[in-house]
């Protein structure tokens, strides 16, 4: 039985990580998470009374509170998950994403590799630090070309900058101190238990709440879309047949530009929930761009496609469908959110002109 701590496992993407571990495998999982506005134990609900789930409410920074953990659960892989990761909450504050995602993850990497060294030969060996990020940290595409493991970092925001210092840091400690580490980096993800300020979800709700449907610009800003159940089946992957120091790319090969995206969405829902009158469609409008908007990432997996055996099972069309009916039928996890934590207002203006 391996011992994972999966650091940020209320949020979006270590929720799924932790459901699929626990669902379909026999490892004993701690969930490390601070519980900011992303972080919802809701989203562990299937999983929650599983004897090999365990939730530990810390913050990441918390050096002592990190120490503690390794030295009491032992575990055979941290997966590090943790992090501020939307941009327009970036562009309102910046310090916060510095905070977390630079400084959290050298306290992260600092505590493991303490833990480490005590560890035996075999043990040693065996530990994996695996460090979960973002293509943004790559910047922006033209017309075309893919991101790949060897794309020089040109990282645009204050997230993917921040994003982009934490990878280095998790690679410096790899070859400094010789702990084993793994990176990898993923495209847009998107599925169930998404938090409603991502456009997927927030074009769901504003749509069955009869609010406008916001696209930035022209609506023409290209994006990569990744199941998030296949992205971490990926993950757990890389963890048990990566080999250390090396960074893999995970992508669906789903490139869709933002008004497609929207108009897929509007198009499904017109089918499942058709409105009394007109389409969704009829909601879209146009609003001022993001500040510094990236226009296109595209993720080449090869690398994990052909090393490890990856492919993704959802292609956007099947995934998208999921994803919209996933919401039709549970409100009883996203309407709190929209109640209390975040209605569906933009962010990320600050320094619009």
């Amino acid at each position: 039985m391996s011992k994972i701590i999966v650091t940020g496992g209320a949020g979006f993407i270590g929720s799924a990580l932790i459901r699929y571990l626990i669902k379909n495998t026999d490892c004993e999982v701690v969930n490390l998470d601070k519980l900011t506005y992303a972080g919802n134990p809701d989203s562990l609900k299937e999983i929650e009374d599983s004897s090999r789930y365990h939730f530990a409410h810390l913050d990441i920074c918390d050096t002592r509170g990190i120490a503690a953990i390794f030295e009491e659960f032992q575990p055979d892989s941290i997966m590090h998950l943790a992090a501020e990761s939307h941009v327009d909450r970036s562009i309102d504050n910046p310090l916060e994403f510095v905070q977390t995602n630079v400084m959290g993850t050298a306290n992260l990497l600092q505590c493991a590799l303490t833990y480490w060294k005590t560890l035996s030969p075999e043990c040693k060996a065996a530990f994996r630090f695996q460090h979960i990020s973002t293509d943004e940290v790559y910047g922006s595409l033209g017309k075309e070309g893919f991101f790949r493991e060897t794309t020089p970092y040109d990282p645009k925001s204050p997230y993917s900058a921040s994003k982009a210092s934490s990878d280095h840091l998790v690679r410096a400690w790899g070859h400094t101190f010789g702990l084993p580490v793994l990176l990898s980096n993923c495209s847009n993800n998107y599925g169930p238990y998404h938090f409603p300020e991502k456009l997927i979800p927030l074009v769901i709700l504003n749509a069955l709440d009869g609010k406008m449907l916001p696209i930035y610009g022209k609506g023409d800003n290209i994006r990569d879309w990744l199941y998030v159940e296949d992205h971490a089946k990926a993950l757990w992957l890389i963890n048990k047949q990566g080999i250390p120091g090396e960074t893999y790319n995970i992508g669906g090969h789903n490139e869709r530009t933002n008004l497609e995206v929207v108009q897929t969405i509007c198009r499904i829902l017109d089918e499942l929930r058709p409105k009394q009158g007109g389409c969704y469609a009829d909601q879209i409008v146009f609003v001022a761009d993001r500040p510094g908007h990236d226009q296109r990432y595209a993720i080449n997996a090869d690398k994990l496609r052909y090393e490890l055996g990856w492919n993704p099972e959802e292609n956007f069309d099947t995934g998208i469908r999921k994803t919209v009916v996933w919401y039709l039928e549970n409100d009883w996890w996203w309407r709190p959110i929209r109640e209390h934590k975040y209605a569906g207002e933009r962010l990320g203006k600050e320094v619009v002109q």
